[in-house]
Protein backbone atom coordinates (compact mmCIF):
# COMPACT_ATOMS: atom_id res chain seq x y z
CA UNK A 1 0.00 0.00 0.00
CA UNK A 2 1.37 3.52 -0.79
CA UNK A 3 1.43 5.95 1.48
CA UNK A 4 1.48 10.25 1.09
CA UNK A 5 1.40 13.49 3.33
CA UNK A 6 -1.59 15.69 3.25
CA UNK A 7 -0.68 19.98 3.46
CA UNK A 8 -1.64 19.58 6.56
CA UNK A 9 0.87 17.96 7.85
CA UNK A 10 -1.01 14.46 8.81
CA UNK A 11 -0.27 11.11 7.43
CA UNK A 12 -3.14 9.29 5.52
CA UNK A 13 -3.73 5.74 4.18
CA UNK A 14 -3.76 6.26 0.45
CA UNK A 15 -6.64 3.61 -1.84
CA UNK A 16 -7.72 4.13 -5.33
CA UNK A 17 -11.25 5.13 -6.28
CA UNK A 18 -13.48 3.47 -8.30
CA UNK A 19 -16.32 5.18 -10.04
CA UNK A 20 -20.06 2.86 -8.41
CA UNK A 21 -21.42 0.54 -10.83
CA UNK A 22 -24.59 -2.09 -10.61
CA UNK A 23 -25.40 -5.76 -11.18
CA UNK A 24 -28.80 -6.69 -11.73
CA UNK A 25 -29.91 -9.51 -9.49
CA UNK A 26 -30.47 -11.65 -12.89
CA UNK A 27 -26.54 -10.97 -13.76
CA UNK A 28 -25.80 -12.79 -10.21
CA UNK A 29 -28.24 -15.45 -10.23
CA UNK A 30 -26.32 -16.12 -13.73
CA UNK A 31 -22.59 -15.45 -11.66
CA UNK A 32 -24.25 -17.98 -9.28
CA UNK A 33 -24.36 -20.66 -11.93
CA UNK A 34 -20.81 -19.71 -13.17
CA UNK A 35 -19.64 -20.05 -10.10
CA UNK A 36 -21.00 -23.66 -9.28
CA UNK A 37 -19.60 -24.68 -12.48
CA UNK A 38 -16.30 -24.22 -11.07
CA UNK A 39 -16.75 -25.78 -8.26
CA UNK A 40 -16.91 -28.81 -10.25
CA UNK A 41 -15.01 -27.75 -11.89
CA UNK A 42 -12.07 -27.91 -9.38
CA UNK A 43 -13.61 -31.18 -7.59
CA UNK A 44 -13.00 -32.57 -10.71
CA UNK A 45 -9.60 -31.22 -10.98
CA UNK A 46 -8.71 -32.52 -7.27
CA UNK A 47 -10.22 -36.15 -8.06
CA UNK A 48 -7.57 -35.91 -10.86
CA UNK A 49 -4.68 -35.14 -8.34
CA UNK A 50 -6.20 -37.46 -5.66
CA UNK A 51 -6.21 -40.34 -9.01
CA UNK A 52 -2.70 -39.30 -9.61
CA UNK A 53 -0.92 -39.79 -6.13
CA UNK A 54 -2.36 -42.99 -5.74
CA UNK A 55 -0.39 -44.17 -8.40
CA UNK A 56 2.56 -42.40 -7.02
CA UNK A 57 1.91 -43.91 -3.88
CA UNK A 58 1.03 -47.84 -5.65
CA UNK A 59 4.66 -46.78 -7.19
CA UNK A 60 6.50 -45.95 -4.40
CA UNK A 61 5.00 -49.15 -1.75
CA UNK A 62 6.18 -51.42 -4.64
CA UNK A 63 9.63 -50.25 -5.15
CA UNK A 64 9.88 -50.07 -1.45
CA UNK A 65 9.32 -53.57 -0.76
CA UNK A 66 11.88 -53.98 -3.92
CA UNK A 67 14.52 -51.76 -2.33
CA UNK A 68 13.99 -53.92 1.11
CA UNK A 69 14.47 -57.00 -0.27
CA UNK A 70 17.76 -55.93 -2.77
CA UNK A 71 19.42 -53.72 0.35
CA UNK A 72 19.66 -57.06 2.57
CA UNK A 73 21.80 -59.35 0.29
CA UNK A 74 22.47 -56.69 -3.10
CA UNK A 75 25.24 -59.07 -4.49
CA UNK A 76 22.81 -62.08 -4.11
CA UNK A 77 19.77 -60.09 -5.30
CA UNK A 78 21.82 -58.73 -8.55
CA UNK A 79 23.32 -62.15 -9.29
CA UNK A 80 19.75 -63.42 -10.36
CA UNK A 81 19.83 -62.78 -14.60
CA UNK A 82 15.86 -61.59 -13.86
CA UNK A 83 16.19 -59.03 -11.06
CA UNK A 84 19.44 -57.80 -12.81
CA UNK A 85 17.18 -56.84 -16.21
CA UNK A 86 14.30 -55.77 -14.39
CA UNK A 87 16.59 -53.11 -12.28
CA UNK A 88 18.16 -52.11 -15.38
CA UNK A 89 14.74 -52.00 -17.09
CA UNK A 90 13.48 -49.67 -14.12
CA UNK A 91 16.00 -47.47 -13.82
CA UNK A 92 16.53 -46.94 -17.47
CA UNK A 93 12.58 -46.44 -18.56
CA UNK A 94 10.48 -46.88 -15.69
CA UNK A 95 11.48 -44.07 -13.54
CA UNK A 96 11.30 -42.31 -16.19
CA UNK A 97 7.92 -43.11 -16.65
CA UNK A 98 7.12 -42.40 -12.70
CA UNK A 99 9.12 -38.81 -13.61
CA UNK A 100 6.50 -37.85 -16.59
CA UNK A 101 3.59 -38.92 -13.88
CA UNK A 102 4.80 -36.87 -11.57
CA UNK A 103 5.33 -33.56 -13.62
CA UNK A 104 1.86 -34.41 -15.27
CA UNK A 105 -0.09 -31.33 -14.80
CA UNK A 106 -3.42 -32.26 -14.15
CA UNK A 107 -4.81 -28.56 -13.68
CA UNK A 108 -5.36 -28.03 -17.78
CA UNK A 109 -9.25 -28.59 -17.42
CA UNK A 110 -9.80 -26.68 -14.57
CA UNK A 111 -7.30 -23.89 -15.58
CA UNK A 112 -9.17 -23.82 -19.47
CA UNK A 113 -12.25 -23.32 -17.91
CA UNK A 114 -11.28 -20.46 -15.58
CA UNK A 115 -9.94 -18.78 -17.97
CA UNK A 116 -13.37 -19.22 -19.97
CA UNK A 117 -15.46 -18.03 -17.32
CA UNK A 118 -12.99 -15.47 -15.96
CA UNK A 119 -14.71 -12.61 -18.80
CA UNK A 120 -18.00 -13.03 -16.46
CA UNK A 121 -16.62 -12.02 -13.50
CA UNK A 122 -17.45 -9.19 -11.66
CA UNK A 123 -14.58 -6.26 -11.63
CA UNK A 124 -13.41 -3.75 -9.28
CA UNK A 125 -16.10 -1.55 -9.95
CA UNK A 126 -18.93 -3.91 -9.94
CA UNK A 127 -17.80 -4.80 -6.08
CA UNK A 128 -17.27 -1.44 -5.17
CA UNK A 129 -20.77 -1.53 -6.44
CA UNK A 130 -22.09 -3.93 -3.89
CA UNK A 131 -20.44 -2.01 -1.13
CA UNK A 132 -21.89 1.32 -1.73
CA UNK A 133 -24.95 -0.80 -1.91
CA UNK A 134 -25.01 -2.08 1.64
CA UNK A 135 -23.69 1.65 2.95
CA UNK A 136 -26.62 3.03 1.25
CA UNK A 137 -29.27 0.25 2.45
CA UNK A 138 -27.63 1.13 5.87
CA UNK A 139 -28.63 5.25 5.68
CA UNK A 140 -31.91 4.45 4.22
CA UNK A 141 -33.06 1.51 6.60
CA UNK A 142 -30.83 3.07 9.96
CA UNK A 143 -29.06 0.04 10.13
CA UNK A 144 -26.89 -0.21 12.65
CA UNK A 145 -23.29 -2.09 11.44
CA UNK A 146 -23.58 -5.01 13.84
CA UNK A 147 -26.87 -5.96 12.56
CA UNK A 148 -25.61 -5.95 8.58
CA UNK A 149 -22.47 -7.63 9.90
CA UNK A 150 -24.51 -10.67 11.61
CA UNK A 151 -26.65 -10.80 8.62
CA UNK A 152 -30.18 -9.69 10.88
CA UNK A 153 -31.80 -8.11 7.79
CA UNK A 154 -36.15 -8.42 7.43
CA UNK A 155 -37.41 -11.32 4.91
CA UNK A 156 -33.73 -12.86 4.82
CA UNK A 157 -33.98 -16.41 3.45
CA UNK A 158 -30.42 -17.71 3.41
CA UNK A 159 -28.69 -15.51 6.42
CA UNK A 160 -25.11 -14.64 5.86
CA UNK A 161 -22.52 -13.02 8.30
CA UNK A 162 -19.49 -10.35 7.50
CA UNK A 163 -16.12 -11.17 8.47
CA UNK A 164 -13.51 -8.37 9.81
CA UNK A 165 -12.14 -8.46 7.02
CA UNK A 166 -15.63 -7.65 4.91
CA UNK A 167 -16.08 -4.95 7.07
CA UNK A 168 -12.88 -3.45 6.86
CA UNK A 169 -13.43 -3.77 3.05
CA UNK A 170 -16.37 -1.70 3.24
CA UNK A 171 -14.85 0.81 5.27
CA UNK A 172 -12.21 1.39 2.66
CA UNK A 173 -14.48 1.70 0.28
CA UNK A 174 -16.50 4.67 1.81
CA UNK A 175 -12.84 6.35 2.96
CA UNK A 176 -11.91 5.99 -1.23
CA UNK A 177 -15.36 8.35 -1.57
CA UNK A 178 -14.04 10.67 1.68
CA UNK A 179 -17.01 9.72 3.73
CA UNK A 180 -15.77 9.62 6.66
CA UNK A 181 -18.50 9.31 8.58
CA UNK A 182 -19.25 5.29 7.28
CA UNK A 183 -15.58 5.09 7.56
CA UNK A 184 -15.54 5.21 10.87
CA UNK A 185 -18.80 2.81 11.66
CA UNK A 186 -17.28 -0.25 9.54
CA UNK A 187 -13.79 0.38 11.15
CA UNK A 188 -15.36 0.57 14.37
CA UNK A 189 -17.17 -3.08 13.45
CA UNK A 190 -13.94 -4.32 12.07
CA UNK A 191 -11.85 -3.90 15.24
CA UNK A 192 -15.24 -4.86 17.46
CA UNK A 193 -14.80 -8.21 15.82
CA UNK A 194 -11.32 -8.71 15.67
CA UNK A 195 -11.13 -7.91 19.58
CA UNK A 196 -13.91 -10.26 20.28
CA UNK A 197 -11.37 -12.88 18.44
CA UNK A 198 -12.33 -13.46 15.41
CA UNK A 199 -9.26 -14.88 13.37
CA UNK A 200 -8.82 -12.82 10.42
CA UNK A 201 -6.31 -11.76 7.72
CA UNK A 202 -6.12 -7.80 8.84
CA UNK A 203 -4.56 -7.43 12.08
CA UNK A 204 -6.13 -4.44 14.37
CA UNK A 205 -3.04 -2.10 13.41
CA UNK A 206 -4.34 -1.71 9.78
CA UNK A 207 -8.27 -1.24 11.14
CA UNK A 208 -6.69 1.71 13.84
CA UNK A 209 -4.24 3.19 10.76
CA UNK A 210 -7.90 3.88 8.83
CA UNK A 211 -10.09 4.50 12.00
CA UNK A 212 -8.09 7.52 13.76
CA UNK A 213 -7.76 9.40 10.47
CA UNK A 214 -11.17 9.07 10.07
CA UNK A 215 -12.59 10.27 13.39
CA UNK A 216 -9.79 12.91 12.99
CA UNK A 217 -11.46 13.89 9.46
CA UNK A 218 -14.97 14.48 11.53
CA UNK A 219 -13.12 16.92 14.56
CA UNK A 220 -12.88 14.71 17.34
CA UNK A 221 -9.21 15.00 17.73
CA UNK A 222 -9.51 13.77 21.35
CA UNK A 223 -10.29 10.20 19.70
CA UNK A 224 -8.20 10.34 17.40
CA UNK A 225 -5.64 11.08 19.53
CA UNK A 226 -6.22 8.04 21.88
CA UNK A 227 -6.94 5.69 18.57
CA UNK A 228 -3.10 6.81 17.53
CA UNK A 229 -1.75 6.05 20.53
CA UNK A 230 -3.94 2.50 20.81
CA UNK A 231 -2.56 1.56 17.59
CA UNK A 232 1.15 2.47 18.96
CA UNK A 233 0.82 0.48 21.89
CA UNK A 234 0.75 -2.41 18.92
CA UNK A 235 3.38 -1.54 17.00
CA UNK A 236 5.13 1.31 18.51
CA UNK A 237 7.76 1.36 15.60
CA UNK A 238 4.75 2.59 13.56
CA UNK A 239 6.11 5.54 11.30
CA UNK A 240 2.72 7.34 10.65
CA UNK A 241 1.43 6.63 13.66
CA UNK A 242 4.27 7.86 15.53
CA UNK A 243 4.00 11.09 12.81
CA UNK A 244 -0.03 11.55 13.43
CA UNK A 245 0.46 11.52 16.93
CA UNK A 246 2.84 14.48 17.21
CA UNK A 247 0.96 16.36 15.20
CA UNK A 248 -1.94 16.11 17.50
CA UNK A 249 -0.62 17.01 20.56
CA UNK A 250 0.62 19.87 18.78
CA UNK A 251 -2.95 20.70 17.66
CA UNK A 252 -4.27 20.08 20.80
CA UNK A 253 -1.62 22.10 22.58
CA UNK A 254 -2.18 24.88 20.22
CA UNK A 255 -6.21 24.70 20.79
CA UNK A 256 -5.69 24.79 24.92
CA UNK A 257 -3.28 27.71 24.08
CA UNK A 258 -5.86 29.41 21.50
CA UNK A 259 -8.60 28.64 24.56
CA UNK A 260 -6.92 30.15 27.35
CA UNK A 261 -6.03 33.16 25.43
CA UNK A 262 -10.03 33.98 24.78
CA UNK A 263 -10.98 33.28 28.35
CA UNK A 264 -9.08 35.85 29.23
CA UNK A 265 -11.33 38.03 27.38
CA UNK A 266 -15.02 36.35 26.88
CA UNK A 267 -15.81 38.50 24.19
CA UNK A 268 -13.12 36.43 22.20
CA UNK A 269 -14.48 33.23 22.88
CA UNK A 270 -15.68 30.85 20.30
CA UNK A 271 -16.13 27.37 19.94
CA UNK A 272 -16.35 25.20 17.06
CA UNK A 273 -18.47 22.38 16.63
CA UNK A 274 -17.42 18.99 15.83
CA UNK A 275 -18.95 18.14 12.21
CA UNK A 276 -21.88 15.14 11.89
CA UNK A 277 -21.53 12.89 9.72
CA UNK A 278 -23.81 12.97 6.93
CA UNK A 279 -24.34 10.80 3.65
CA UNK A 280 -22.20 11.72 1.52
CA UNK A 281 -24.87 12.26 -1.56
CA UNK A 282 -27.27 14.10 0.42
CA UNK A 283 -30.71 15.76 -0.39
CA UNK A 284 -32.44 18.06 1.23
CA UNK A 285 -35.36 15.96 0.97
CA UNK A 286 -33.56 12.87 2.08
CA UNK A 287 -35.11 12.47 5.54
CA UNK A 288 -38.73 12.64 4.83
CA UNK A 289 -37.70 10.00 1.69
CA UNK A 290 -36.01 7.37 4.00
CA UNK A 291 -38.71 7.93 6.16
CA UNK A 292 -41.94 6.91 3.15
CA UNK A 293 -38.76 4.07 2.42
CA UNK A 294 -39.25 2.64 5.97
CA UNK A 295 -43.02 2.79 6.16
CA UNK A 296 -42.65 5.88 8.58
CA UNK A 297 -44.43 8.77 6.11
CA UNK A 298 -47.07 10.72 6.71
CA UNK A 299 -50.24 9.05 7.66
CA UNK A 300 -53.56 10.07 5.59
CA UNK A 301 -56.56 11.36 7.62
CA UNK A 302 -59.60 9.07 8.17
CA UNK A 303 -61.52 11.37 6.17
CA UNK A 304 -58.89 11.72 3.47
CA UNK A 305 -58.66 7.68 3.82
CA UNK A 306 -62.85 7.44 3.89
CA UNK A 307 -62.62 8.71 0.03
CA UNK A 308 -60.49 5.59 -1.40
CA UNK A 309 -62.16 2.79 -2.78
CA UNK A 310 -61.82 -0.67 -4.28
CA UNK A 311 -64.14 -1.05 -7.54
CA UNK A 312 -64.14 -2.90 -10.95
CA UNK A 313 -63.20 -0.97 -13.81
CA UNK A 314 -64.36 -2.05 -17.51
CA UNK A 315 -62.40 0.99 -19.15
CA UNK A 316 -65.53 3.04 -20.13
CA UNK A 317 -67.62 0.17 -21.64
CA UNK A 318 -64.36 -1.60 -22.73
CA UNK A 319 -65.49 -4.72 -25.17
CA UNK A 320 -63.20 -6.19 -23.38
CA UNK A 321 -63.80 -5.69 -19.50
CA UNK A 322 -67.27 -5.71 -19.51
CA UNK A 323 -67.71 -9.61 -18.69
CA UNK A 324 -64.17 -9.78 -16.92
CA UNK A 325 -63.71 -6.49 -15.12
CA UNK A 326 -60.32 -5.12 -13.75
CA UNK A 327 -59.58 -4.79 -10.14
CA UNK A 328 -59.34 -1.49 -9.58
CA UNK A 329 -57.80 0.29 -6.01
CA UNK A 330 -57.22 4.00 -4.70
CA UNK A 331 -53.57 4.05 -3.63
CA UNK A 332 -53.87 7.97 -2.68
CA UNK A 333 -55.97 11.05 -3.58
CA UNK A 334 -53.90 13.96 -4.90
CA UNK A 335 -52.34 12.86 -7.03
CA UNK A 336 -54.54 10.05 -7.87
CA UNK A 337 -52.67 7.04 -7.81
CA UNK A 338 -54.52 3.69 -8.61
CA UNK A 339 -53.88 0.22 -8.33
CA UNK A 340 -54.39 -2.44 -10.96
CA UNK A 341 -54.84 -5.65 -9.10
CA UNK A 342 -54.01 -9.22 -11.59
CA UNK A 343 -53.42 -7.11 -14.18
CA UNK A 344 -50.78 -8.84 -16.00
CA UNK A 345 -50.12 -12.97 -15.82
CA UNK A 346 -46.97 -14.80 -14.43
CA UNK A 347 -46.67 -16.33 -17.46
CA UNK A 348 -46.82 -12.49 -19.02
CA UNK A 349 -44.36 -11.39 -16.92
CA UNK A 350 -41.90 -14.82 -17.51
CA UNK A 351 -42.13 -13.83 -21.69
CA UNK A 352 -41.42 -10.11 -20.37
CA UNK A 353 -38.44 -10.98 -18.31
CA UNK A 354 -36.92 -13.58 -21.28
CA UNK A 355 -37.34 -10.80 -23.61
CA UNK A 356 -35.39 -8.07 -21.20
CA UNK A 357 -32.67 -10.38 -19.90
CA UNK A 358 -30.19 -10.45 -22.68
CA UNK A 359 -30.69 -6.69 -23.09
CA UNK A 360 -30.00 -5.44 -19.84
CA UNK A 361 -27.94 -2.26 -19.08
CA UNK A 362 -27.25 0.54 -16.94
CA UNK A 363 -30.24 2.70 -16.83
CA UNK A 364 -30.30 6.52 -18.13
CA UNK A 365 -32.06 9.52 -17.30
CA UNK A 366 -32.26 12.53 -19.04
CA UNK A 367 -29.56 15.58 -18.15
CA UNK A 368 -31.52 18.85 -17.87
CA UNK A 369 -28.70 20.26 -19.51
CA UNK A 370 -28.16 18.71 -22.45
CA UNK A 371 -31.55 16.52 -22.87
CA UNK A 372 -29.55 13.41 -23.83
CA UNK A 373 -29.36 10.23 -21.84
CA UNK A 374 -26.78 9.86 -19.41
CA UNK A 375 -26.11 7.22 -16.66
CA UNK A 376 -26.61 8.70 -13.06
CA UNK A 377 -25.32 7.69 -9.61
CA UNK A 378 -29.09 8.15 -8.49
CA UNK A 379 -30.59 5.68 -10.48
CA UNK A 380 -28.90 2.48 -9.65
CA UNK A 381 -30.88 -0.12 -11.98
CA UNK A 382 -30.53 -2.38 -15.21
CA UNK A 383 -33.24 -1.66 -18.15
CA UNK A 384 -34.25 -2.64 -21.62
CA UNK A 385 -36.57 -1.40 -23.81
CA UNK A 386 -39.13 -3.37 -25.65
CA UNK A 387 -41.19 -2.69 -28.65
CA UNK A 388 -45.01 -3.78 -29.45
CA UNK A 389 -43.96 -5.53 -32.30
CA UNK A 390 -41.40 -7.82 -31.03
CA UNK A 391 -43.84 -10.13 -29.43
CA UNK A 392 -47.64 -10.74 -29.63
CA UNK A 393 -47.28 -10.22 -25.37
CA UNK A 394 -45.62 -6.97 -25.35
CA UNK A 395 -48.10 -5.95 -28.15
CA UNK A 396 -50.76 -7.21 -25.92
CA UNK A 397 -49.84 -5.55 -22.67
CA UNK A 398 -49.86 -2.03 -24.91
CA UNK A 399 -53.43 -2.20 -25.60
CA UNK A 400 -54.46 -3.30 -22.08
CA UNK A 401 -52.83 0.00 -20.90
CA UNK A 402 -54.86 1.78 -23.69
CA UNK A 403 -58.25 -0.22 -22.97
CA UNK A 404 -57.79 0.73 -19.05
CA UNK A 405 -56.49 4.21 -19.47
CA UNK A 406 -58.48 5.27 -22.14
CA UNK A 407 -55.07 6.88 -23.83
CA UNK A 408 -53.65 6.30 -27.08
CA UNK A 409 -50.08 4.11 -26.61
CA UNK A 410 -49.63 4.67 -30.23
CA UNK A 411 -47.27 7.86 -29.16
CA UNK A 412 -46.07 6.87 -25.75
CA UNK A 413 -42.56 5.44 -25.25
CA UNK A 414 -41.50 1.62 -25.44
CA UNK A 415 -41.93 -0.76 -22.29
CA UNK A 416 -39.25 0.17 -20.52
CA UNK A 417 -38.35 -3.02 -18.43
CA UNK A 418 -36.28 -2.65 -15.30
CA UNK A 419 -34.66 -4.38 -12.29
CA UNK A 420 -33.24 -3.34 -9.54
CA UNK A 421 -31.16 -5.64 -7.41
CA UNK A 422 -30.20 -5.45 -3.59
CA UNK A 423 -29.49 -1.75 -2.93
CA UNK A 424 -31.01 -0.70 -6.36
CA UNK A 425 -32.93 2.57 -6.27
CA UNK A 426 -34.29 5.77 -8.05
CA UNK A 427 -33.52 8.98 -5.91
CA UNK A 428 -36.53 11.36 -6.23
CA UNK A 429 -37.45 12.27 -9.41
CA UNK A 430 -39.73 13.43 -12.07
CA UNK A 431 -41.31 11.33 -14.84
CA UNK A 432 -42.41 15.20 -16.76
CA UNK A 433 -40.22 17.61 -18.34
CA UNK A 434 -40.11 20.83 -16.31
CA UNK A 435 -40.37 24.29 -17.90
CA UNK A 436 -36.17 24.65 -17.47
CA UNK A 437 -35.39 21.70 -19.48
CA UNK A 438 -37.75 22.14 -22.75
CA UNK A 439 -35.85 19.82 -24.90
CA UNK A 440 -36.13 16.72 -22.85
CA UNK A 441 -38.26 14.77 -25.10
CA UNK A 442 -38.03 16.93 -28.39
CA UNK A 443 -36.45 14.24 -30.45
CA UNK A 444 -39.64 12.13 -29.53
CA UNK A 445 -41.79 15.07 -31.10
CA UNK A 446 -44.65 13.31 -28.90
CA UNK A 447 -44.70 16.50 -26.27
CA UNK A 448 -44.43 15.83 -22.05
CA UNK A 449 -44.88 12.83 -20.54
CA UNK A 450 -48.83 13.16 -19.38
CA UNK A 451 -49.08 9.95 -17.55
CA UNK A 452 -47.06 6.96 -15.90
CA UNK A 453 -48.17 3.44 -15.63
CA UNK A 454 -45.75 1.13 -13.83
CA UNK A 455 -46.02 -2.86 -13.64
CA UNK A 456 -45.10 -5.16 -10.26
CA UNK A 457 -43.42 -8.09 -11.54
CA UNK A 458 -42.11 -9.88 -9.01
CA UNK A 459 -42.92 -9.47 -4.89
CA UNK A 460 -39.53 -7.78 -2.71
CA UNK A 461 -38.83 -9.70 0.55
CA UNK A 462 -38.18 -6.20 2.30
CA UNK A 463 -37.84 -2.47 0.68
CA UNK A 464 -38.12 -1.46 -2.54
CA UNK A 465 -41.45 0.62 -2.23
CA UNK A 466 -42.79 3.52 -5.02
CA UNK A 467 -42.37 6.80 -2.66
CA UNK A 468 -44.29 9.93 -3.06
CA UNK A 469 -42.00 12.68 -1.17
CA UNK A 470 -43.98 15.51 -1.86
CA UNK A 471 -47.38 13.75 -0.37
CA UNK A 472 -45.90 11.37 1.87
CA UNK A 473 -47.28 8.41 -0.10
CA UNK A 474 -45.97 5.20 -0.20
CA UNK A 475 -46.88 2.30 -3.21
CA UNK A 476 -45.49 -1.09 -1.92
CA UNK A 477 -44.85 -3.85 -4.54
CA UNK A 478 -46.90 -6.72 -5.38
CA UNK A 479 -46.71 -8.86 -8.30
CA UNK A 480 -49.05 -9.17 -10.64
CA UNK A 481 -50.71 -5.63 -10.16
CA UNK A 482 -49.94 -2.22 -11.42
CA UNK A 483 -49.90 1.76 -10.37
CA UNK A 484 -51.26 4.83 -12.91
CA UNK A 485 -51.20 8.33 -12.34
CA UNK A 486 -51.49 11.54 -14.49
CA UNK A 487 -47.74 13.57 -14.66
CA UNK A 488 -49.72 16.77 -15.92
CA UNK A 489 -53.00 18.28 -15.23
CA UNK A 490 -55.72 18.44 -18.05
CA UNK A 491 -53.85 22.23 -18.95
CA UNK A 492 -50.97 20.54 -19.40
CA UNK A 493 -49.01 21.73 -16.46
CA UNK A 494 -46.63 19.70 -14.59
CA UNK A 495 -48.01 17.78 -11.64
CA UNK A 496 -45.10 18.61 -8.82
CA UNK A 497 -46.83 16.46 -6.64
CA UNK A 498 -45.94 13.73 -8.51
CA UNK A 499 -42.25 13.53 -7.37
CA UNK A 500 -41.03 10.00 -6.72
CA UNK A 501 -38.92 7.64 -6.33
CA UNK A 502 -38.05 3.60 -6.23
CA UNK A 503 -36.93 2.96 -2.56
CA UNK A 504 -33.25 0.96 -2.29
CA UNK A 505 -34.07 -3.16 -2.33
CA UNK A 506 -33.35 -3.95 1.33
CA UNK A 507 -33.65 -8.12 0.83
CA UNK A 508 -35.02 -9.97 -2.44
CA UNK A 509 -35.28 -8.79 -6.69
CA UNK A 510 -37.43 -6.19 -7.62
CA UNK A 511 -38.58 -6.32 -11.11
CA UNK A 512 -40.91 -3.64 -12.83
CA UNK A 513 -41.99 -2.68 -16.13
CA UNK A 514 -43.37 0.79 -16.94
CA UNK A 515 -45.17 2.99 -19.90
CA UNK A 516 -44.82 6.47 -20.34
CA UNK A 517 -47.80 7.87 -22.43
CA UNK A 518 -46.91 11.17 -24.29
CA UNK A 519 -49.30 14.13 -25.01
CA UNK A 520 -49.55 13.74 -28.58
CA UNK A 521 -52.77 11.94 -29.75
CA UNK A 522 -54.74 12.76 -26.56
CA UNK A 523 -56.67 16.04 -27.71
CA UNK A 524 -59.87 14.32 -27.31
CA UNK A 525 -59.16 11.43 -25.28
CA UNK A 526 -58.39 13.64 -22.29
CA UNK A 527 -59.27 17.35 -23.78
CA UNK A 528 -57.63 20.67 -21.71
CA UNK A 529 -59.48 22.89 -19.17
CA UNK A 530 -59.16 26.16 -18.45
CA UNK A 531 -57.69 25.57 -15.18
CA UNK A 532 -53.76 25.43 -14.94
CA UNK A 533 -54.65 23.20 -11.71
CA UNK A 534 -56.97 21.01 -13.39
Amino acid sequence: MIWCVLMIGILLPQSSAHPGFFTSIGQMTDLIHTEKDLVTSLKDYIKAEEDKLEQIKQWAEKLDRLTNTATKDPEGFVGHPVNAFKLMKRLNTEWSELENLVLKDMSDGFISNLTIQRQYFPNDEDQVGAAKALIRLQDTYNLDTDTISKGNLPGVKHKSFLTAEDCFELGKVAYTEADYYHTELWMEQALMQLEEGEVSTIDKVSVLDYLSYAVYQQGDLDKALSLTKKLLELDPEHQRANGNLRYFEYIMTKEKDTNKSASDDPSDQKTTPKKKGIAVDYLPERRKYEMLCRGEGIKMTPRRQKKLFCRYHDGNRNPKFILAPAKQEDEWDKPRIIRFHDIISDAEIEIVKDLAKPRLSRATVHDPETGKLTTAQYRVSKSAWLSGYEDPVVSRINMRIQDLTGLDVSTAEELQVANYGVGGQYEPHFDFARKDEPDAFQELGTGNRIATWLFYMSDVSAGGATVFPEVGASVWPKKGTAVFWYNLFASGEGDYSTRHAACPVLVGNKWVSNKWLHERGQEFRRPCTLSELE
